[in-house]
């Protein structure tokens, strides 16, 4: 779907941000980019719909490069959620989701059709919401106007910049969650800017780490948790956490770990005497987990819970980047 071959950003004062990359991003995927400040990762992500131009090396997005691409054509095919919410405060929230669509010519139905179809799948009602100003909502409601306003003409691509890190914990959380969910309806290939660990690994299907504008490392959560490269990764994601949590017994756990809202689906049933380490690798073939004790389940576990719950441990540490 993305990929980078030999990418290079040097700047006019000769500062090099980012360093001859290669990455490859697939179709459907939710990759998340993390690393400390300065590190390159928003760069990297912006070079993707050419907001950065890049002075090396090739962008290719579905096979072809991003700078054959018309530059709107490329632009209206990605959608972009921004920390800085950014929605037009003249307009209503119904006038700031219709304008890619709008701009691309859709009939006034299917533009109505589109922001009543999002709107209530973020649970923002449209008889509602769609009339009132972006100053009506709060900040969290904002947020999600500015999501789907970045889906309303439905790209196959969603870029998302620390989209919630100026907002309070709980609208934060509950924005997490919204935005797994949301996945699961629409599929896109989404590409997540944080310096958050706790929300990288929470997200993420696939974390890359960098640092001084090159990837130190590309791997599912439990990867980069149990199989960190070197040392940095190691205390990046939390210096002691592969020695200690993960060997804990999920018995000894449960009631921390276990999802509140299980999916129906039938789940692979796994002892209360595993390990949380032997749990995550599991987890990477199976949605959720059933942890069964004498014949009975005590809880059902997803990857969302398991690492929810190591990654509050770095945050206990003062760890958390």
């Amino acid at each position: 779907m993305i990929r980078f071959k030999d990418v290079t950003k040097r700047y006019q004062d000769n500062t090099t941000a980012i360093k001859s990359i290669n990455l490859e991003i697939k179709e459907g995927e939710f990759f998340v980019i993390i690393g400390p400040s300065g590190c390159g990762k928003t760069t990297l992500l912006k070079m993707i719909n050419r907001l950065i131009e890049l002075s090396d090396g090739e962008i290719y997005v579905n096979g072809q490069k991003t700078s054959e691409y018309n530059i709107h054509e490329l632009r209206w095919n990605i959608g972009y959620v921004l920390q800085q919410i950014a929605l037009f405060p003249h307009m209503t929230i119904e006038e700031n989701v219709a304008i890619v669509p709008e701009l691309r010519k859709w009939n006034q139905q299917k533009i109505l059709s589109r922001i009543q179809e999002l709107m209530n799948m973020v649970g923002l009602p449209p008889e509602t919401y769609r009339d009132r100003k972006p100053k009506e909502l709060s900040g969290g409601q904002q947020q999600r106007i500015g999501v789907i306003r970045a889906l309303a003409a439905d790209p196959a691509i969603l870029l998302m910049d620390e989209p919630f890190s100026a907002l309070d914990p709980i609208s934060r959380e509950k924005l997490q969650d919204d935005i797994l969910e949301l996945q699961q309806t629409i599929n896109k290939t989404i590409v997540f800017v944080t310096h958050d660990m706790q929300e990288a690994m929470k997200l993420g299907d696939r974390i890359c780490i960098m640092k001084d504008g090159e990837i130190v490392q590309v791997g599912t959560p439990s990867e980069i948790i149990n199989r960190p490269v070197n040392d940095f990764v190691k205390d990046f994601v939390g210096a002691q956490i592969t020695d200690t949590k993960v060997d804990v017994i999920l018995e000894n756990i449960i009631d921390q770990i276990k999802d509140s809202h299980p999916v129906s689906s039938p789940s692979r049933q796994i002892s209360a005497a595993t390990s949380l380490q032997e749990a995550l690798m599991i987890l990477t073939e199976h949605e959720q987990l059933s942890v069964e004790k004498q014949g009975q389940i005590i809880g059902t576990i997803t990857r969302q819970t398991a690492l929810k719950y190591l990654a509050g441990d770095i945050e206990k540490r003062g760890l958390k980047p």
